[in-house]
């Protein structure tokens, strides 16, 4: 299988969308929030156009990425530009095939060549450390909360570029969402049944 990577076109914002839905429905909860946040990050100034790609082939988009702008603050209050990514996504029907790993190394290789420091996400350990992200805590980095735990991961873009980025993950607020502008942005997809299921409480 051929596969593009390409800077996603406004005219597939709601595709991607639609992608994203697909691929964490039911995953982590009942239904999903993330194609939400996709839609709200693009609003945001965190939202940089060259990082939000598209996995492409035969003319057809089968997955996506996107990292935006995010913060460390250290103690003395001083703030530190570095890169949230996330949602991945991919076509569940076309899932572990090497897709999300194209997605993100073409990621890692754009953010690097833009200047950036580090990228920070939320994941599985065993898929992002192939990619060279390590628990955070090795920078001295933590949640906004001051926590740390190994699903929460960064990956230097350069020899010792996080070497004095310290402090406190702050992501953009378009991670928060409210319940009532999900069940309004949901009525513009097609129905799909929320399932709750014993992972999503373990």
């Amino acid at each position: 299988m051929e596969i593009l990577i390409e800077i996603t076109a406004e005219k597939d914002f709601f595709q991607t969308e639609n992608l994203t839905r697909e691929a964490f429905w039911n995953v982590y909860r009942p239904g999903c929030a993330e194609h939400l946040i996709l839609h709200n990050l693009r609003k945001t100034k965190s939202y940089i156009p060259e990082l939000d790609l598209v996995a492409v082939s035969g003319g057809k988009i089968i997955g996506h990425i996107i990292s935006t702008k995010a913060r460390v603050v250290g103690e003395a209050g001083i703030e530190h530009e570095v890169l949230c990514v996330g949602p991945l996504s991919v076509l569940p029907e076309l899932q572990k095939k090497g897709i999300g790993a194209k997605l993100m190394k073409s990621s890692i290789a754009i953010a690097r060549r833009l200047g950036y420091s580090g990228m920070i996400l939320f994941g599985n350990p065993d898929y992002y450390h192939r990619f060279g992200f390590r628990n955070a805590k090795e920078f001295g980095i933590t949640t906004k909360d001051g926590q740390n735990f190994e699903p929460f991961m960064a990956i230097e873009l350069n020899a010792n570029a996080l070497v004095h980025v310290q402090g406190r993950f702050f992501e953009d607020d378009a991670f928060e969402f409210d319940p009532e502008t999900l069940t309004a942005f949901e009525k513009l997809f097609p129905y799909k049944e929320k399932l709750v299921t014993d992972t999503q409480f373990k």
